[in-house]
């Protein structure tokens, strides 16, 4: 049964980011109608930021009630909450669409700095483990430990994000050529399946985590109410902050490490602050919605066919971009399936599976 019927009853790809290419500095100009580069990448930030703004009003708007679009714009605007549709807005899709946005902000920028850090076009936080690793912690802690509440799991999900993520690169290194690509993204792919497995495993025996974490184990943002978001916000904000600062360091570290050493860059330094960022980010998003994949890969492609290699700029691009892409699959779910809806985890592996296996037929046609 859906979020909206029970509140009812109770109301009543792009270029892979190892391609070294030139930085284009604040100043330069454009050659389309005489706007400098940084104007126009302004502008198109703003065209982003008007997308996103359309995209929750749609969020809010349109569900697995059908509600006349007039009325839910007659309840935002009265802030009332007492009636059905009230309900149905104030207290499931308002909610609803704000923890989309946050956890759609949250794997685009991990998976843009994933990539940047890794040199890794194939680097995402639900392709690499990091997701299941966050969300195996999760679930263990709340079968076993018994924790419920934000506050008390959080800490597991981020310390399972970090050992997935040191996991994967240790077997990503294991044999000739180092760690490659291709052999990140089959670790990631082997710890995703085994720790998804014993997730279910757990969850199957234990009635209460079952039915807490059925629709959360795939993906989903049903379920959840506004005061995860308040609760999730501090680790949130630091992850955005401490990722947004690495913008300058990421663009030195595509040129090759020896390039980014010369230019006087520590990067042992700049991999562990990535390495929390990362992790922060990547927890916050599963303690709101679930281990959701394709997002951190597929959003900083499409970032960087907009703007380039510059993380300066694609950094808040895939901010922008992949709450749009999360918030557009959580509404065809929720439209589609009525009086029921599809997990938005389930709609973004559909949309983004073909985009992941472009990735890999153009690297391996690539090699040849």
């Amino acid at each position: 049964m859906s979020g909206e019927i029970a509140a009812v009853g109770s109301a009543s790809v792009a270029g892979s980011p190892t391609t070294p290419g030139p930085v284009a500095g604040p100043g330069r100009a454009g050659a389309a109608g005489g706007w400098s580069r940084t104007t126009r990448l302004a502008v198109l930030l703003a065209a982003s930021v008007v997308l996103l703004a359309f995209l929750c009003l749609v969020s809010v708007a349109f569900g697995t009630r059908s509600i006349p679009l007039g009325e839910v714009v007659d309840v935002l605007r009265s802030g009332e909450r007492d009636s059905e549709i009230g309900a149905i807005v104030w207290d499931v899709r308002v909610p609803r669409t704000l923890l989309g946005l946050a956890a759609g902000l949250a794997l685009g920028l991990a998976g843009a700095v994933m990539q940047g850090l890794t040199r890794n076009p194939l680097a995402d936080p639900g392709l690499l483990g990091v997701s299941a690793g966050a969300g195996f912690a999760t679930v263990t802690a709340a079968a076993f430990l018994g924790l419920t509440s934000v506050y008390g799991y959080i800490w597991f999900t981020f310390a399972g994000a970090l050992v997935a993520s040191v996991i994967v690169y240790v077997l990503g290194s294991v044999g000739g050529g180092g760690s490659t690509p291709a052999k990140l993204a089959l670790a990631g792919v082997a710890l995703t399946a085994l720790l998804n497995s014993l997730s279910s495993g757990i969850i199957l025996v234990d009635t209460e985590a079952l039915n807490r974490y059925r629709y959360w184990a795939v993906g989903s943002l049903a379920g959840q109410d506004g005061e995860v978001l308040a609760q999730v916000a501090p680790f949130l904000v630091a992850g955005v902050l401490g990722a947004l600062a690495l913008a300058p360091a990421l663009n030195t570290l595509v040129l090759g490490d020896d390039v980014a050493a010369a230019l006087g860059r520590r990067l042992r330094l700049v991999r562990a602050q990535g390495a929390v960022a990362v992790m922060l980010l990547t927890g916050s998003a599963v303690a709101i919605a679930g281990p959701i994949v394709f997002i951190g890969l597929l959003v900083p492609h499409v970032a960087r066919l907009l703007v380039g290699p510059d993380h300066r700029w694609l950094l808040p691009f895939s901010m922008t971009l992949a709450p749009c892409l999360l918030l557009g699959a959580d509404v065809l779910g929720r439209v589609i399936a009525r009086p029921q809806e599809v997990q938005v985890g389930v709609i973004a592996a559909a949309l983004g599976a073909p985009f992941f296996i472009m990735l890999i037929r153009r690297r391996r046609l690539a090699a040849l």
